[in-house]
């Protein structure tokens, strides 16, 4: 799939099928994270992979917002570290390439940032200088979802032209 298609068909979800994702399918996520640009190439995140289904249930409880979490096939906990003013920026453009890079293979995702913190730091051994900034679940969609239209606004209402409101002439 071209980077073009991937942007274009990706969706999120929050139903996945019970089929496995390949171990090497997995590296390559993580390996995408790796090679995502940083701000000052600090490289400040760090990457918590989560598998296997009580692992993933505790991750669920651990949530307010994303316990569909316990159905995915793996999940990844994205630290990003505060001192840096930039570390949600970081944060949110590691995520895009995760998912990104899944979804070139067929593997869907979803994210979720609702997480009780305490009980995350505990059950998944975060440090305290580290912030949890999203978790993204992995896995096969359960439902066909490649060639979806996706429900967004006319790029004329969210991009302009040299100056706020003028109307873009390509």
């Amino acid at each position: 799939m071209d980077a073009y298609e991937s942007i274009a068909t990706k969706l999120d979800i929050r139903e996945f099928s019970s089929r496995p994702v390949p171990a090497d399918i997995k590296r390559k996520v993580l390996e995408a994270a790796r090679l995502t640009q940083s701000g000052n190439n600090l490289q400040h995140w760090r990457f918590i992979l989560v598998e296997g289904k009580e692992n993933l249930k505790r991750l669920a409880d651990d949530s307010t917002s994303g316990r569909w979490v316990a159905g995915a096939d793996f999940a990844v906990i994205v630290l990003t570290n505060p001192r840096f003013p930039f570390h949600l920026l970081d944060a949110g453009r590691v995520t895009q390439d995760m998912q990104l890079a899944a979804w070139n293979y067929g593997v869907a995702s979803g994210i979720f940032t609702g997480i009780d913190r305490r009980a995350l730091a505990r059950d998944f051994g975060i440090p305290d200088e580290l912030n949890a900034s999203a978790v993204i679940c992995f896995g096969y969609p359960a439902r066909k979802i490649i060639g979806k239209k996706k429900n967004r606004k006319p790029l004329g209402e969210l991009a302009f032209q040299n100056k706020y409101g003028k109307k873009l002439a390509i």
